[in-house]
């Protein structure tokens, strides 16, 4: 007589338990994949931190992603060491099992992977199709043939977690052995619910990356502030020519970021020894300094003496100028400020440096020499005035 399950009322019993199995599974696999998305992200963003602070030279951006980092190895360190805590162990139960169909995917060792298709007869709920596989020692395998009788162990919160019983109790092989089960229709297989392992792999790699580019795109000014100046039009070189020996040019740069301002010791220079390699000489006509923007322009036609040599200006004292302009001119609250230095008047002259700043008090200026001294002032009335 096959062995199929129970009645209407014991089916419908067993379709609202297994809705209910379903429904709890569909959460714990969202909150998996909620706590998957997060780590994998932050991960991504910690690696792309330390990356982008090693390039750009931020010391707080590498410490933070090293520090995040580090974060994340000592909590996965001691969540693999905690021990479970106390709860109940899960809920197993004894049926026998119809052998639909079974495969050996190897045979290279004693116990040999094998692929299952189980049709599952519990004694309170109908019998379902479930796919498993098991290890199995080569002296068992003959004992499992299609169509025959094996016991089972299942969990009725999980049915898809079911385990071949080979050593089993007297009294199941009994009604192993005088069992006879129908199969169920493929229609009642029943799976782990979730994403496969592919999925995840991807879910991992994709927020891996969308946190990596996260941190780059916060940081994209400084990383690729020298290409911009490259490519942008505006500020590549440019040449005209009035004579075939003859060649004026323009250009300019900008820093950028929280930290970048041109007054930060060694930037003036650094700027400088860039514009230089762009234009491939160091004698200009003109500079104009500005909070985060050089410019510099330049005629091959001029003479030395009517010049300005970039690496020949006291680069290192023009923030302290700044400073004086800006708290010595009458200016209280400067909006902003700029330096330019052209070629002397006269021959012999060295180059003149003129220090400008602006507030609501007007525009103010001072001048100094070659070597920063300061030769004239002009508070904001005055050069308001004179201008």
């Amino acid at each position: 007589m096959g062995t199929t399950g129970q009645g209407p009322a014991g089916q419908d019993a067993a379709d609202v338990n297994g809705q209910a199995v379903k429904g709890r599974s569909v959460v714990g696999g969202i909150l998996a994949g909620l706590r998957l998305t997060v780590v994998s992200g932050v991960t991504g963003a910690a690696v792309a931190a330390v990356v982008v602070g090693v390039i750009v030279e931020r010391v707080p951006v590498f410490l933070s992603g090293g520090g995040v980092l580090l974060l994340l190895v000592l909590v996965g360190f001691v969540a693999g060491r905690r021990s479970p805590g106390p709860g109940d162990p899960p809920v197993t139960r004894t049926a026998l099992a119809r052998i639909e169909d079974l495969r050996a995917t190897s045979g290279e060792s004693a116990d040999v992977p094998v692929d299952f298709r189980l049709t599952v007869a519990p004694d309170d709920r109908p019998a379902y199709r479930v796919n498993i596989n098991e290890h199995i020692n080569l002296v068992d395998i003959p004992v499992y043939r299609p169509r025959s009788t094996a016991v089972v162990e299942y969990r009725p919160d999980e049915p898809w977690e079911v385990r071949i019983v080979t050593r089993p109790t007297p009294e199941w092989s009994r009604r192993a052995e005088e069992a006879e089960i129908d199969s169920a229709p493929e229609s009642t297989l029943v799976e782990k619910p979730g994403m496969s392992e592919g999925s995840w792999c991807m879910l991992v790699l994709f927020t891996f990356l969308a946190g990596a580019a996260l941190v780059v795109l916060l940081f994209r000014g400084e990383l690729f502030m020298s290409g911009d100046d490259d490519s942008s039009p505006s500020k590549r070189p440019s040449a005209t020519s009035s004579a075939s020996s003859s060649r004026t040019f323009t250009t300019s740069t900008t820093v950028s970021g929280p930290s970048s301002s041109l007054l930060v010791l060694g930037r003036m220079r650094e700027t400088a020894t860039e514009l230089q390699a762009k234009v491939g000489t160091a004698d200009v006509t003109a500079i104009v300094i500005e909070e985060r923007r050089m410019e510099i322009r330049g005629d091959s036609a001029r003479a030395p003496g009517e010049t300005v040599h970039l690496q020949l200006l006291p680069y290192e004292l023009f923030p302290a100028l700044v400073h004086e302009a800006r708290t010595t001119l009458g200016v209280r609250d400067p909006k902003s400020w700029r330096i330019d230095v052209t070629p002397g008047a006269g021959l012999g002259e060295g180059p003149r440096v003129r220090v400008t700043v602006t507030g609501e008090e007007g525009t103010a200026h001072l001048d100094a020499d070659a070597t920063a001294r300061v030769v004239d002032r002009r508070p904001a009335g005055e050069a308001a005035e004179t201008g």
